[in-house]
């Protein structure tokens, strides 16, 4: 038999595309985008287009398996480690289960059930198997618990000391834009959905500006390419703002009805003449004059802002500053105005009965202690009382995106650490595990996705059975909770019972929304009477705009927007906004620093390290090299297709060099990929450090500085 299955893709992408699944005998045999996805529009990704690679790769982990041999990584580019004797043996899902639940009891009688870390990010984005079960679990057993900054919390914490929620521009809304600033945001490679309504809005006129400090697929294509120095952003912005107020050029209107402190902020610009600002962030000063005042006078214009932005030790007072600009010019009153980062603040799921967090009562009494995914390295290193004996590893891969990585191995290696994976693939992390346990694909179970691009709602339904005896997240913690012994009936009730859960809400966005209907298809959020709504505007027959802020409505507690934030000041960051060179930067070093900053960027044609294993996806991305201009390379004796040497007081990495105009001086770039896939198992998050943001406590993979030297010649 044959049919289509309506699914939506759960991976960490602002797309979340709504997909057809083709099933003919059991088995999926082809993956399209969803034609009446209104942001989907019939077409996926490179990546999940090849998905069929994924679920019937032949590196699948199918079962169970228990480490008999040391722990470490296989032969170098090994995707898969030797499923020799010596190695690993294949065990039941029983005596799994059963060894789990023994070690972590052994492990809360001796030092405490805070001493078991469960460690997850967003290898799915699904409502169910991102975080529901097992948060139930975790709470329950009285597991330390994880703070998941790695990699937008500061961006987060930005927007809403700005706007005081997760709220931006539709995607739809581009195509009306007339000024579109791409700022750290790399929309061709990887959020390529919004892309066909900018080359819409190109097509009527609209000029696309580019500002990043690396030369992208989306800089190609501007119309105006902005280099900027890494971390510089705030600077920028506030230059930006001393041009847009001192030649008044903001609204006045919409700042006096809707912002608060607008005085404080005009007095704060005046530091940030574009002369000053040029010299941190190497954008000339009539440039940033012309970039302000072409953003605040052809209308609309609108920011497409990504968390490039935020991965610096200003990140979050980046993110603020940027948030500010459609503040000041009242952008946000038109149809294709505004900006956007993420929109995932809309509504709000039933979280709390997802996750039920009241059942950490009842194993402690209290909260559990909060233990930061960024600083694995350090905690599972350090002597804490008490100190970490078990990790649970899902939805990630921390042996190669956390930074410090070397420090993350270190601590990986403990012979005293028992390490649990639960994974599709033997990535870099399970090389480290004493049990790997294999994970469903998105085909293989059925769940609830919110996107963080677009305001659309989706089931995704189960396509096909798990290949083997691979489980879902929901499943895998399931087991475990009754295998512990747990009573409550939480850990019994469905997937569909649980979806029907998170769907109950008295939101009045969430009206007409549920399970039967959302599993035929996606849907909008129910904005009636909201933004645009309250005019009854359409636009070329479409949906209802929704414009946010076209009226003020800021979730922030005075209900405006708070360009003077008050409880900033507790966080000893300045209640409006400033610029502060990152430490680690070449603006704000001693003078013994290193010279160049490291751009440890994401693959295009990968997402994070997912997809990096597949042989049809590693032909689409040209891997193992150190990017570095003409000028710093010829400084070093270095020449295109040198092997060299990349370095810092936390480790080395040796890459080929690429002699081309991607970076600016001063600043080389290496994408992230296994380390098992390199010569001698090195990563690019050997360089970066666990220092963490100013806001939201994030990762600062872009204050980074290295040397370079020359290894070997090319042929």
């Amino acid at each position: 038999m044959k049919q289509v299955v309506h699914a939506a893709c759960p991976h960490d992408c602002p797309d979340a595309c709504g997909v057809l699944i083709t099933v003919e005998d059991g088995r999926a045999t082809k993956i399209q985008g969803d034609p009446e996805h209104p942001v989907t529009r019939g077409f996926l990704c490179a990546k999940v287009a090849k998905y069929l690679d994924r679920v019937y790769s032949p590196d699948r982990v199918m079962y169970p398996m228990k480490r008999v041999g040391p722990k470490g990584p296989g032969q170098p580019k090994a995707a898969v480690p030797t499923q020799s004797q010596d190695i690993w043996r294949r065990i039941s899902w029983d005596e799994a289960l059963d060894e789990i639940a023994t070690r972590f009891r052994t492990i809360s009688s001796e030092f405490g059930s805070e001493a078991i870390l469960p460690y997850s990010y967003g290898g799915t984005l699904g409502a169910l198997n991102g975080a529901s079960m097992d948060r139930r679990f975790f709470h329950r057993l009285g597991a330390s618990q994880l703070d998941r900054t790695i990699c937008s919390a500061a961006g987060e914490a930005g927007l809403k000391s700005v706007l005081g929620v997760k709220l931006g521009t539709e995607p739809e809304q581009f195509r009306h834009s007339r000024y579109i600033i791409a700022w750290a945001s790399n929309i061709h490679g990887n959020n390529v959905h919004l892309w066909p309504f900018i080359v819409e809005a190109q097509r009527k006129g609209a000029k696309l500006v580019v500002i990043d400090p690396y030369r992208t697929r989306t800089a190609e294509c501007a119309d105006w390419y902005l280099p900027i120095n890494p971390g510089t952003d705030a600077a920028l912005a506030l230059g930006m703002m001393h041009v847009i107020i001192g030649e008044n050029f903001h609204d006045a209107d919409y700042v006096s009805k809707y912002t608060l402190g607008f005085e404080q902020l005009r007095e704060k610009v005046k530091e940030y003449p574009p002369e000053r600002v040029a010299q941190w962030t190497g954008i000339a000063a009539e440039d940033v004059r012309k970039l302000a005042r072409e953003y605040a006078t052809v209308r609309p214009s609108v920011i497409r802002l990504n968390y490039g932005v935020q991965r610096s030790e200003g990140g979050g007072m980046a993110t603020r500053t940027v948030a500010m600009l459609p503040c000041i010019t009242g952008s946000w009153k038109e149809v294709g105005g505004g900006l956007q980062m993420s929109v995932s603040g809309a509504v709000d799921l039933n979280t709390a009965a997802l996750k039920r967090p009241d059942l950490m009562e009842n194993a402690l009494g209290r909260e559990a202690r909060t233990l930061n995914m960024v600083e694995l390295g350090r905690v599972l290193n350090a002597q804490d009382d008490p100190p970490v004996k078990a990790l649970f590893v899902y939805n990630s891969n921390p042996a190669a995106v956390c930074p410090q990585h070397n420090d993350v191995v270190r601590g990986l290696k403990r012979p005293d650490l028992f390490t649990v994976v639960h994974e599709q693939f033997f990535t870099d992390t399970t090389d480290y595990a004493d049990i790997v346990l294999p994970a469903t694909t998105f085909f293989e179970h059925k769940d609830l996705q919110k996107g963080y691009g677009h305001y659309y709602l989706q089931v995704s339904n189960q396509a096909i059975a798990p290949l083997e005896e691979c489980r879902s997240n929901v499943e895998v913690f399931r087991a475990l909770a009754l295998k512990m012994g747990f009573e409550e009936e939480c850990f019994r009730e469905t997937v569909d019972e649980m979806i029907d859960m998170a769907l109950e809400s008295k939101d009045p966005l969430m009206e007409g929304l549920n399970r039967e209907r959302l599993e035929q298809g996606p849907m909008r959020f129910n904005f009636r009477g909201q933004g645009a709504g309250d005019r009854g505007q359409s636009i070329g027959g479409a949906e209802e705009p929704f414009l946010p802020f076209s009226q003020g409505n800021f979730h922030t507690a005075s209900g405006k927007a708070e360009l003077y934030n008050e409880a900033l000041k507790a966080q000893g960051l300045h209640p409006v906004a400033e610029f502060t060179p990152p430490s680690e930067s070449r603006h704000g070093v001693r003078e013994e620093a290193l010279p160049l900053e490291l751009l440890a960027r994401k693959a295009d044609n990968f997402l994070n390290t997912t997809f990096s294993n597949l042989p049809s996806v590693q032909e689409m991305e040209e891997q193992g090299l150190l990017e570095i201009c003409v000028d710093d390379a010829r400084a070093r004796g270095i020449k295109d297709g040198d092997k060299v040497r990349v370095f810092n007081q936390r480790g080395d990495i040796l890459l080929r060099a690429r002699v081309d105009g991607k970076v600016q001086r001063g600043v080389v770039s290496a994408s992230l990929n296994w380390a098992k896939m390199t010569p001698g198992f090195q990563s690019i998050n050997s360089l970066t450090s666990e220092k963490l943001t100013d806001m939201g406590n994030s990762a600062t993979f872009y204050s980074v500085l290295v040397e370079v030297e020359l290894i070997k010649p090319s042929p």
